[in-house]
């Protein structure tokens, strides 16, 4: 019995790997506008056309010494802890959801969060072509959980979504300034559509906590520059991850607490 559970979650790993391996390209592909399927993953510096086992998860980042075959400019590590990640949260959702549909929709929730964090990071941007047609897909999801109901879901959009909204507006007012864009209130709703409103104020608390952390010593850094511009489309996604996986835990044990 033991052996069957390591083997699946070796399995889980191996593909999240695989998967990894894709959101590599959309998150070099997606913000430049290009397409996802063609051409075939190539060298960005030379144009050197990778091979298939030039292209094994983590393994040909290692077989190759983390340099690209055609003109030896190193590759960035981003790849492989791209796949590693992926693949952790793939073994992760199997261990906490077992064999159910819910393993399936939370793949597919992980996997966007990756790719959406990634580029915010990059760009400062969230692509509307992920959030908008991962609220649907997330409202649609909440019919194969049985713990998430679609009126859940669609709370979830609509408080998610409004409530950035409402604080962006009011934020805007007062410092006559934007400080935060139309792709954080979007991914919110995604979030709230995966996870259902329950989860809105948890996954706010965590991703502003983060944030703040990272962003206060940033700012320090920067000799007081409080128009220090950080993406926050990171955090959430990393707040809805650890909501995902022991959101219930953690609020039960802050109820504990008061």
């Amino acid at each position: 019995m033991l052996f069957d559970v390591y083997f699946f979650l070796s399995a889980a790993l191996v593909l999240g790997a695989v998967v990894g391996s894709f959101l590599n390209v959309c998150i070099y592909r997606v913000p430049a506008g290009k397409s996802i399927v063609s051409p075939p993953s190539s060298c960005p510096h030379c144009g050197h056309l990778i091979r298939w086992y030039q292209n094994i998860p983590i393994l040909s980042y290692l077989f190759l010494g983390g340099k690209c075959v055609g003109c030896r400019i190193r590759i960035s590590l981003r790849y492989p802890a791209v796949e590693t990640l992926t693949g952790l949260l793939f073994a992760l959702v199997l261990y906490c959801f077992g064999f159910s549909s819910a393993t399936l929709v939370y793949w597919l929730f992980v996997s966007a969060l990756v790719v959406i964090a990634f580029i915010d990071l990059d760009h400062q941007i969230i692509p509307d072509v992920i959030s908008l047609p991962g609220i649907v897909v997330g409202f649609l999801c909440s019919f194969f959980i049985p713990w998430l109901s679609w009126l859940d879901s669609l709370l979830g959009v609509v408080i998610g979504g409004g409530i950035l909204l409402s604080i962006a507006w009011i934020y805007e007012k007062v410092a006559k300034r934007e400080g935060m864009g139309g792709g954080d209130i979007k991914l919110l709703a995604m979030l709230g559509a995966f996870l259902g409103w329950k989860a809105v104020f948890p996954v706010i608390f965590i991703a502003s906590l983060i944030g703040s952390l990272v962003g206060v010593p940033l700012m320090l850094l920067q000799k007081g520059n409080t128009k220090l511009a950080i993406p926050f489309g990171p955090f959430l996604a990393f707040a809805a991850t650890v909501y995902l996986f022991w959101g219930k835990d953690l609020v039960f044990w802050y109820l504990n607490l008061l």
